[in-house]
């Protein structure tokens, strides 16, 4: 991984610290300069402050997606699903999750939307994954309601390594413009299968299912931007059992 070129070409302790945007204070300098440390200065930021950023493709004979997918973003998306409703929605899961998101499918849309949906869902779980490494120092629980107008929907996460979907949404439409209602919580369960990790979601009320779903988006981006958030106190990761 890429250091930060200022850092790389400090000479001095202070001239390291000046050019580092991490805080470093576990090494000291030596003599005033910091060449006998500055390797392992640069080995530790590689290590704990690398750029979490994947890229991941997957073709089938339904499908071809690439998705690529930066944790430590600002929110920017480039979505282009066939299916403006899914675009819409994973726009907002960027923006609301401070990630940046790209994502493009050509799918068998002459049939119907499951495979597009399915394989986006699959390839951003892959992506979500890669991204996180070995999950050091994450906080790994993530937690987020949101109002959306009438609705006010829940979302909860554990990256906990293993698979669990609750999906308690209750909608009355069954298409919203090419979309296919019901594929809402087969992306979910998708997503979350192919990553590995616990996913409750909930619509405590609402009756619009645009805004129901909306809801449902915001609050898993805003749950998983808490659960990759990392914490300079977790040593390792947050487990008893030493792994996730």
């Amino acid at each position: 991984m890429e250091t930060d070129p200022q850092v790389a070409a400090a000479a001095t302790w202070a001239e390291v610290k000046t050019a580092s945007r991490y805080v470093i204070s576990d090494l000291k300098p030596i003599g005033g300069k910091a060449k006998p440390v500055l390797n392992k200065v640069l080995m530790k930021m590689t290590k704990e402050n690398r750029i979490r950023e994947s890229r991941v493709e997957r073709i089938t004979k339904e499908t071809d997606v690439r998705v690529t997918f930066a944790l430590d973003g600002d929110g920017q998306s480039q979505i282009s699903s066939g299916l403006p409703f899914l675009d819409h929605m994973l726009d907002l899961f960027a923006k609301h999750g401070r990630f940046n998101l790209e994502v493009i499918c050509k799918g068998d849309l002459e049939i119907d939307d499951h495979h597009s949906v399915e394989d986006i869902a699959i390839t951003l779980g892959q992506a979500l994954t890669e991204a996180l490494g070995d999950k050091r120092s994450i906080n790994r629980y993530g937690e987020a309601v949101v109002p959306m107008d009438e609705a006010l929907c829940r979302s909860v996460i554990d990256l906990s390594g293993r698979f669990y979907l609750v999906y308690e949404v209750m909608t009355r439409r069954q298409k919203i413009g090419n979309f296919s209602v019901e594929l809402a919580e087969h992306f979910w369960r998708s997503f979350a299968e192919t990553a590995k990790f616990n996913l409750h979601i909930d619509c405590l009320r609402g009756r619009n299912t645009h805004h129901i779903l909306e809801g449902t988006f915001k609050a898993t981006a805003r749950a998983l931007r808490q659960a990759v958030e990392r914490d300079p106190r977790i040593t390792g990761v947050l487990s008893t059992k030493g792994v996730l």
